[in-house]
Parts: structure tokens; sequence; C-alpha cells
């Protein structure tokens, strides 16, 4: 069976500056290579979804300029349906500065752009594409009314809604009502939650908080440590990493989200195995250079599971 994933969010392409390591403040540093690439958290996560075989729609926006026109078809050309990509003329296509270091750690800066801009007006008419929709991801790139709005949409389509709260920012408490799955990293599930992640009892009081305000299943992203779940009826586990050498890490959290959601079943009954998967994708994708670039195929992924 296809997963039929829609994707709400952010559009960037990114400006990608190798460098030996991070400057200290004031400082000046030299760059070994500089590079563009496609991304934006919900375009990653969009190619990553139907790379791992979903059948991808996409609710955003870009400018009216050169950036935009090649982030639309860069989605197109990766089987991701583009008709629901608004341009906006008042506002620039969304971009990202990169600077990645030899050990493949990223900080990242953002302008928000057209993703920032968008509006509840532009979700006119969604429900009848969600009506044939499994799940709906959203991140925080986008403004979280426009995400709350759709997830309302969704529920009453009972449409699964995943949210990605990065980057961390206050939520709209309203918005965890309407959010079945949230899938933080620690740092972003820490901030949310004012719990530290540290250890197995710590992410399960980080999962008792997030069910408190309305959200059943949460999936907490833990790097190199692996990913730990709570299910809606309690189950919980730790899924370990795969150990690889990464080169860069900027689109690890996307592919696994984007992954996670061509793999998971829309009655949620196998979170280990669907977790499995994205890890893996997730391992091969900061084995590359760029976000988009090196988010792997269905066929590579099963590949490295053997």
């Amino acid at each position: 069976m296809v997963n039929r994933v829609m994707i709400l969010g952010s559009i960037n392409v990114d400006s990608i500056y190798q460098v030996t390591r991070f400057p200290q403040p004031g400082e000046t540093i030299a760059v070994k290579q500089k590079s563009y690439a496609p991304g934006g958290k919900g375009a990653n996560q969009a190619v990553a979804a139907a790379r791992s075989g979903a059948k991808v729609s996409f609710v955003g926006a870009v400018g009216a300029d050169n950036d935009g026109q090649e982030m639309v078809k860069t989605l197109a050309e990766n089987n991701v349906d583009t008709s629901r990509i608004a341009v906006d003329p008042d506002n620039g296509t969304g971009s990202a500065v990169i600077t990645v270091d030899e050990n493949g750690q990223n900080d990242i800066m953002v302008y928000g752009g057209a993703n920032q801009a968008m509006s509840v007006a532009q979700l006119s008419n969604l429900e009848q594409e969600l009506a044939g929709t499994d799940f709906i991801v959203a991140q925080l790139e986008t403004p979280q009314e426009v995400t709350l709005a759709a997830f309302k949409l969704a529920r009453q389509q009972n449409v699964i809604t995943i949210l990605n709260p990065a980057p961390a920012t206050e939520l709209l408490p309203e918005l965890l009502e309407y959010t079945d799955i949230i899938i933080p990293n620690e740092t972003e599930s820490s901030l949310l939650t004012g719990i530290s992640v540290n250890d197995e009892p710590s992410m399960l009081q980080n999962a008792k908080f997030f069910k408190a305000h309305g959200i059943k299943n949460t999936i907490i992203t833990l790097g190199e440590q692996g990913v730990f779940y709570v299910t809606a009826d309690g189950h919980h586990g730790l899924v370990p990493a795969f150990k690889v050498n990464p080169v860069d890490t900027t689109a690890a959290g996307d592919t696994f989200i984007g992954a996670l959601s061509s793999q998971l079943s829309p009655n949620l009954g196998n979170f280990e195995s669907a977790i499995t998967y994205a890890q893996r994708a997730s391992s091969l994708a900061v084995q590359g250079m760029g976000a988009m670039p090196s988010i792997p195929l269905a066929e590579e992924v099963e590949k490295a599971l053997g």
C-alpha cells in the first residue's frame, strides 16, 4: 500500500559553506568550499517521502523569482505534486545559509520570506485533497496559524497529523490538541516541555507532558543515540541508530520524518519497523553533502537494511 502524504511547509534555497571549524564571535575564517542546494524543512521532507515511495503533495509558497521557479521544478522532478504551491509577489523565496564543519556538524541561518508570509486563505478547499490523504506533516518554518487551520481540517477528515516542532519555539496551545504525532529532537523536546532529555525516565516524562496537552504519540530523535518513541497505548522503546561517519548532518531529521511518513501504517501499528527504516534513510543522507541531494531512494534504503 502506498501512503498518501501531504507536506505543509517551507521551501528554501540553501547556500552551503564548508569550513574546518565554526568561527568565534568577531573572527573571520576561510571557507574551503561553497555550494548551493535546494532545501527547506518542508521541501526536504516531501522529497524524502516521495523517494521512499509515498504519493506526496505540497502546500507552501515561493517568491516570484528564479529561486522559486527552480524549487517548484525540483519538487515536481521528485514526483511531488506542486499544484498547491503559491507564488508570492511581495516576498522572496526562502533561503538558508548553512555552515558545515569537518565533523559534519552544522549551524543554519534561515530567511523565511514567502514561507513566513503564508496565510490561512491559501488553504481554500484543502479538505477535498485531505479526504484522500493518510498523513499531513508540518514544521515551524511556516506560520503556526496556517498549520493549526490545516490540522483542524485534517482532523475532520480523519487524517493523521504529524508535527515536527523545528526550529523550536513556543507553540500555540491549540496546535498541540490537533497533533497526533510529535517528532522533536532531544533539544526541541526539552525546550517545549522544560524537562531535560538525558535518560529513559526523562523521555517518558517528556512524552507524558505532550500527552497531557493532547498528543498521544511521541517520537524523540536522539542523533547517534537513536530514536525513542511512546505510542498512544503507552508502548515505548529505543531504536538504535546506524553507525556511520557523517559528512553533513543538515538533512538528517528531515529525511527521517519524510521516510517515516512513507512507511508508517495509517493505523500506526508498525512504529518500530517504520522508525528503523527512517533511521537507515537518515544514516545514508548524512553521508552526502547538501540537504536534498543526499536524500536516498527507497531501493538504496532497502539495500542498506539488507
